[in-house]
């Protein structure tokens, strides 16, 4: 019998509904605020690209990056790019001025940077901030700052939101005798030279903080940051910070010993969850062990002197091979890994964590890169990964990656990588190279192709594999993008395919009639035509009567002629604005093809320090100035005037328009709308 309810009971019913489901949004709101408040995803398979190097102000434009789309986000799930303010004139990025209102900067203007993070966007790629917020550069004297206003409101810090401790006392006593206040708190970090510290203890800094990130992530449209140099402030705040903001990703360089990195980590924790991951700094010195001692038993430290290696802290650690402050510079050393870098990034891209992968090294190993990041995602390699040591040797090294315990990937680096074989009946080998190899278990039954999907300058071969348990297992393909059927082209096992023109493969296993495992890879060719450039070099200054240019870089055709140091004698010499300058040709055979240079006298001493990245026309001055005994060297092409001196001028649809410091504003050769000054059009100073 149904019972006919009242409207007392309806109006019950509806109220224990509405707070039923006011209840379960609440739930599905905290759940999903508390998956983001980890600010790394756990079981993540992507890969990163740190989109710059030391000095790469022409590699990482923002117009050049986004015109490398496609191709980029065929690998990388993420993108680290620089400190992307106006810093006041050309720089890295970390003298780091303008928060809020000034964006065009040493890599491009903003249009070009939103540009830039949208087309990444569009793409599937996420691009990261690098942000510096440890200390800040002033405007005209120790202890003032910018001024800026933001949908309405005012930020600027003030003197008193200086550590009183910054530069060890001297920032106060500069204070105290020109009439500032600074913060009455000390650091609550290490401290720093050079700029001031803030403090973060400041309301008005953390007002600032917060409203700059918010910035970033809701108006540039960046997906997570790289905090720079954490360790100079509590990792207490950094959780303030993300949980204001919600990034999607966030890890912090704490530069320091593993159990420091693990400390900074726990320090970031709210709720018992860790706020940000962190950069797996030991990774990277195992790795340059094992290297630099011709010793891969290096790699045991791995297992417990990592984040990577380390049960709880895999999820948070971001691993490299080498960054910005490690790699070798033109003016110092720094710390690198000078051999096996294909190998040590083989090793990274099999392993936990979430690999990041250096801009030099995607440019010397790209189609080998690829191959691997492919191979990782096909195995299901996540930064919760686990793995297994199978041999240790001196000359080699093995470990077997898991997913959900099971083995997913086999990595062997060194140079013996014959010294261990594993099991011919239940392993595959895919990918071998200059001190690396990778093997897949028969039993995922897929085909394998080492040529990923990108774009290409030139014909190639890919190398089509069958991993599968038949031995019966045939291979069928398509290139035109439909599904291969079982009459499709067929290949043998390890056959080569020739590929020149833009195409979709699509690679099966053919096994008892049925197709299975089927892989994609789209192919795209660009044209680039060859072209020269012609350096000239003029040694007035210090003195020079002969010339060498010792040589190398780019696609590795440009070593000198003789092979031998001090490289080529220059002869050629031509007058320009007065002036004697040396000069040779040189042929580029890519849009990413450069040539670095030491320029030397005859005897090969003294010499200059390193210029590298050399895609164009130049003209460089050796300077009496030195820098550890070497010479330095100023690029004056556009003080020359003569952008391209031996050339026609290009039609206006392929000009642009620069900065006097080289950097590119605008396509084209309009000035309209922008600021008054002197622009380079066209290789010809114009003034506006």
């Amino acid at each position: 019998m149904i019972l006919p309810m009242n409207s007392f009971t309806n109006n019950k019913i509806f109220r224990w509904l509405k707070v039923l489901f006011l209840l379960l949004l609440l739930s599905i709101v905290s759940d999903t605020q508390s998956l983001r408040a980890q600010a790394w995803p756990e079981n993540y398979g992507g890969v990163m690209l740190q989109g710059f190097y030391w000095d790469s102000f022409s590699a990482s434009q923002w117009s050049k990056l986004e015109g490398q789309a496609d191709d980029l986000a065929s690998s990388f799930s993420l993108v680290w790019i620089p400190q992307s303010g106006n810093c006041g004139g050309t720089s890295m990025g970390y003298d780091d001025l303008w928060w809020f209102n000034n964006y065009d900067s040493s890599f491009g203007t903003e249009q070009s940077l939103r540009s830039m993070i949208r087309t990444f966007r569009d793409k599937g790629l996420l691009t990261i901030a690098d942000v510096v917020i440890n200390h800040r550069r002033n405007v005209s004297n120790w202890v003032d700052f910018p001024k800026e206003t933001y949908m309405g409101e005012t930020y600027e810090m003030l003197s008193t939101d200086i550590c009183r401790n910054d530069d060890d006392g001297a920032t106060l006593n500069w204070a105290t005798q020109n009439g500032y206040q600074l913060s009455d708190n000390n650091d609550t970090g290490e401290g720093w030279g050079g700029m001031r510290d803030l403090d973060h203890t400041s309301a008005n800094v953390q007002r600032i903080v917060k409203a700059y990130l918010d910035f970033l992530l809701n108006d540039l449209g960046y997906a997570g940051f790289r905090y720079d140099m954490v360790k100079g402030y509590s990792p207490s705040y950094t959780a303030m910070y993300n949980q204001s903001a919600q990034p999607s990703f966030s890890v912090g360089e704490c530069w320091d010993s593993n159990s420091v990195i693990k400390k900074w980590i726990d320090g970031t924790k709210v709720d018992g969850v860790p706020q940000s991951a962190a950069f797996d700094f030991q990774f990277r010195y195992k790795l340059r062990d094992a290297i630099n001692q011709n010793d891969w038993t290096q790699l045991n430290n791995v297992t417990n002197q990592t984040l990577a290696g380390t049960d709880g802290y895999r999820q948070w650690a971001v691993t490299f091979v080498e960054n910005h402050d490690t790699e070798r510079r033109a003016n110092a050393e720094q710390d690198p890994i000078r051999r096996d870098t294909l190998a040590a990034n083989a090793f990274m891209l099999a392993m936990p964590g979430t690999p990041c992968v250096f801009l030099k090294h995607w440019q010397a190993y790209k189609p080998e890169i690829k191959a691997m990041i492919d191979a990782r995602r096909l195995a299901g390699i996540t930064n919760t990964s686990t793995y297994t040591n199978m041999r240790s040797n001196k000359d080699y090294f093995a470990n077997l990656v898991k997913v959900d315990n099971e083995g997913r990937l086999m990595v062997i680096v060194g140079k013996n990588t014959q010294g261990f074989v594993p099991s011919a009946a239940q392993w595959k080998e895919i990918l071998s190279g200059y001190h690396y190899k990778y093997f897949l278990p028969r039993s995922m039954e897929t085909a394998w192709a080492n040529r990923s999907t990108g774009v290409y300058d030139e014909p190639f071969q890919v190398r089509l594999t069958a991993v599968s348990e038949s031995d019966e297992a045939a291979l069928v393909y398509t290139l035109d993008g439909s599904e291969p059927t079982a009459s499709s082209l067929t290949a043998r096992d390890g056959q080569q395919l020739s590929i020149d023109g833009d195409c979709t493969l699509k690679v099966g296993l053919l096994v008892g009639g049925t197709v299975k495992g089927i892989i994609s890879r789209n192919y795209t060719f660009t044209k680039v035509e060859k072209r020269e450039i012609t350096v000239h070099v003029n040694a007035d200054q210090v003195g020079w009567t002969t010339m060498n240019y010792w040589t190398w870089g780019g696609d590795d055709t440009h070593a000198p002629q003789n092979g031998k140091w001090p490289g080529d004698p220059i002869t050629q010499t031509k007058s320009v604005n007065g002036k004697n300058w040396f000069y040779k040709t040189y042929t580029l055979n890519s849009a990413d093809d450069f040539v670095n240079f030491v320029f030397s006298t005859g005897s090969g001493s003294p010499q200059t320090v390193d210029v590298e990245n050399v895609r164009e026309d130049k003209f460089f001055e050796v300077l009496n100035q030195q820098s550890g005994n070497k010479y330095k060297v100023a690029d004056v092409t556009v003080e020359t005037g003569i952008e391209q001196p031996e050339r026609d001028l290009l039609p206006a649809c392929q000009a642009a328009v620069y900065t006097l410091d080289g950097r590119q504003v605008r396509p084209g050769t309009s000035l309209d709308g922008l600021p008054r000054g002197v622009y380079v059009v066209n290789g010809r100073k114009v003034v506006r």
